[in-house]
């Protein structure tokens, strides 16, 4: 078969509806595009990837986490303790230190080195 100005060849990529669907999927649960270009009808090239779902690699990520923040939201509002600790350090800046104090007596523990050995007064 002859193609445009003589050349034979594939016809030109064209994505269906489902694969559009299949590949947003995948980029929004974090697939890398390579990994993705594999399972495109056995396997496209990633640049034939890149070319044809630009919009379902730049807005499937950002439509997944709005979703799932949404989600986050609603638990945190409706009181979820959990949700909202982790609301709280991711989207506040919050965090959790450990501050540990002394009280009470300081003890000295002294050891001794008498001819390479250790002479311990408590032993």
């Amino acid at each position: 078969m002859t193609g445009k100005k003589g050349r034979s060849g594939r016809p030109p990529f064209k994505p269906t509806d489902d694969e559009r669907k299949q590949v947003g999927q995948m980029v929004a649960v974090g697939i890398p595009q390579e990994q993705i270009a594999m399972v495109i009808r056995d396997g496209i090239d990633a640049d034939t990837l890149a070319k044809h779902f630009k919009k379902e690699i730049r807005e499937s990520k950002i439509l997944a986490n709005a979703k799932v923040g949404g989600t986050l939201f609603n638990k945190v509002m409706n009181g979820d303790t959990s949700a909202a600790i982790f609301w709280a350090k991711t989207q506040m800046g919050w965090k959790e230190t450990n501050v540990q104090e002394h009280t009470g007596k300081i003890e000295t523990i002294e050891r001794v080195f008498v001819d390479g050995k250790i002479n311990d007064p408590d032993a």
